[in-house]
């Protein structure tokens, strides 16, 4: 409790969730952040978007003196909704409750009233699914304020804009000044994870939390052709403020090929052109791979569909994932993020038909193998130009070695990095259709949160099904976004009539979503509801037999029957530890009887292929 006092004045701060005003920080040092790096001096041309204090629009942002503050949750929606009261061109929809209760919803400006015209182009901005990186809401807020009284509704001729401005609610308000410690700005943060503990950015194929189920929901509703969810990154200083990807970016591996090209060859140019014109310094999606060697190289951080950029792709949703920079000034990612939003309204304007037109391409694919399971590479697949910033190696007396010091420098060599990539590790045959019982009612639940269409059987019915028998499964050791995962590397395929219960469903991979029913439902993958720990009745055995009874069974089988002896010495004489181990020896045979549980470690989910 050393620190006490310091926390105390922190207290005052944030003891009100109504505080509508700025708040000054105590001089608390060492934690007034003043351990991270210098910001390179930034006076970019997107200063211009930001509006006096003295202006009856300002944002809270805005009228912050070093723009360094963002609202609390009652004061943003407080703001929001006199926007909607004064304009015509704006909207608020609630489509969600959080586990605390507060109300998740949307903004949505559009000349078109409550009903898209289905022509338009529907661009929506996720902010807040971390809620200490809540740049997109600042940014969206000013925008929409400039959509709806200076000038910038012609935005909306052609396009419509949904912008949920905070996802996690209650994280939001779980708010500090401690929230984030390698990152400059807000002053007050949102807390990372939900009021159950839970990432939401791990969520987006097992939908296990209320604001996930959610926000899905609104996608189904109103279909967007491109999706930004909005982030502020970790990791190594660099020179890039505003940072994005997507999967497929510099034609890599995509689920979705045909809209990824058009966000390659033609989003990506454009993009980088305007934020460029308004002094800022766009980037690709990249992460370091050693946090003490910042020239050791760069991946791609990996192509999971439980991410926002990953699930997209898998989804055929072209999704876009933004990270800006966590040591540049809060003003400047949100600017910047102001930016990135109004030019791809501007994109969506001028060739969001021509995305439309290929994410219609990429829901009509149906490859015969998925590949999932995606690891980094072993080797760089190629180099790559880094504008990196200037740093030093110093001696830290706390960790007893040389630590690295940012210096807040550009470095004006240009870095030549090798950059890893992501390999599949598993390839997955696409069945017809997978059967999953009545009584999974949970995981029948989620499949259809995600949009997957099925048909249910109201009688039982026999099906005849490739059923897969698990081969040596494992659980980890701890747990994991509220779960304890499961892994199994290898499958034994057994063929059966299977009598499947009224209420089971039919789940055909011949669909826009097939791919993400294959990777759901096929336990090998990685992302699938076994990995999550969703099935961990196969894991448990229920009857056994005495020694006292296998043992003479066991030694009349091997009398009985010439080719099961031959194997049973075999394994003998293969490995000495079974061998050397009765109980294991006994096991073997009573696996081979008809005692045994014939559903232990069998999949209750049936492939029909």
């Amino acid at each position: 409790m050393r620190h006490a006092p310091i926390f105390a004045a922190l207290s005052v701060l944030i003891a009100s969730p109504a505080m509508s005003q700025p708040p000054s920080l105590p001089n608390a040092a060492p934690w007034d952040q003043a351990f991270l790096p210098p910001a390179p001096a930034w006076d970019g041309a997107s200063k211009a978007l930001l509006r006096d204090a003295s202006d009856p629009w300002v944002t809270a942002f805005e009228a912050d003196a070093a723009h360094d503050f963002s609202p609390n949750y009652v004061d943003t929606r407080a703001w929001f909704d006199r926007l909607d009261q004064a304009s015509e061109l704006i909207r608020i929809e609630q489509f969600g409750v959080s586990p605390e209760g507060r109300p998740i919803y949307a903004v949505i400006a559009s000349k078109d009233g409550a009903a898209f015209d289905p022509a338009k182009p529907v661009l929506m901005i996720q902010a807040g699914i971390h809620p200490g990186e809540i740049d997109g809401k600042d940014a969206g807020m000013m925008l929409l304020r400039d959509i709806a009284f200076y000038g910038k509704d012609g935005l909306l001729d052609r396009v419509n804009l949904i912008l949920i401005p905070i996802l996690s609610v209650d994280g939001h308000e779980r708010a500090s000044a401690y929230s984030r410690p390698n990152q400059r700005g807000p002053r007050i943060q949102g807390w990372r994870n939900t009021a159950t503990n839970q990432n939401l950015n791990r969520d987006y194929l097992k939908l296990d939390q209320p604001e996930m189920r959610a926000v899905r929901g609104l996608i189904l509703k109103y279909r967007p052709d491109l999706y930004v969810d909005v982030h502020v990154t970790d990791g190594m200083d660099y020179q890039y403020d505003v940072t994005y990807g997507f999967n497929g970016e510099d034609g890599a591996f995509s689920r979705s090929p045909n809209s990824s090209a058009w966000l390659d060859s033609v989003f990506k140019p454009a993009m980088n052109a305007a934020l460029e014109r308004e002094g800022h310094i766009p980037g690709e999606l990249v992460f370091g791979m050693d946090d003490d060697d910042p020239r050791a190289g760069l991946n791609d951080g990996g192509l999971g569909e439980r991410f926002s950029n990953g699930w997209g792709a898998a989804a055929h949703v072209p999704t876009i994932l933004i990270e800006n920079h966590s040591l540049k000034p809060h003003e400047q990612r949100v600017l910047g993020t102001y930016v990135f939003i109004e030019a791809a309204l501007r994109l969506l304007a001028d060739q969001g038909a021509a995305l439309r037109a290929a994410t219609e391409e990429d829901k009509a694919l149906r490859p015969a193998e998925i590949l999932a399971n995606f690891e980094q590479e072993d080797a760089p697949s190629s180099t790559r130009a880094f504008k990196g910033i200037r740093y030093e190696m110093v001696d830290s007396a706390a960790s007893g070695r040389k630590e690295i010091r940012w210096l807040g420098e550009a470095d004006p060599e240009i870095w030549s990095l090798p950059f890893y990539g992501s390999r599949p590790t598993l390839t997955l045959k696409r069945p017809a259709a997978y059967w999953v019982p009545g009584y999974r009612a949970d995981i029948i639940e989620r499949l259809k949160a995600h949009g997957i269409e099925m048909e249910a059987v109201s009688e039982p019915r026999t099906i005849a099904v490739s059923m897969l028998r698990l081969v040596d499964p494992k659980l980890a050791t701890r747990a994991n976004e509220g779960h304890v995962q499961a892994s199994v590397e290898a499958v034994e395929v057994e063929a059966r009539d299977w009598i499947f219960p009224a209420g089971s469903v039919r789940v055909s991979t011949d669909q826009p979503l097939g791919d993400i029913v294959v990777l759901l439902l096929e336990p090998q993958s990685s992302e699938s509801f076994f990995a999550w720990g969703m099935f961990p009745e196969v894991l448990s055995r229920v009857e056994y037999i005495e020694p006292y009874a296998i043992a003479p069974l066991a030694d009349r089988m091997l009398a009985a029957d010439p080719a099961l002896k031959a194997e049973f010495e075999a394994k003998l004489a293969a490995e000495p530890g079974f061998a050397a181990d009765p109980h294991a020896r006994l096991a073997w045979f009573y696996e081979r009887t008809p005692f045994y549980d014939d559903r232990y470690l069998l999949y209750p989910v049936g492939r029909e292929d």
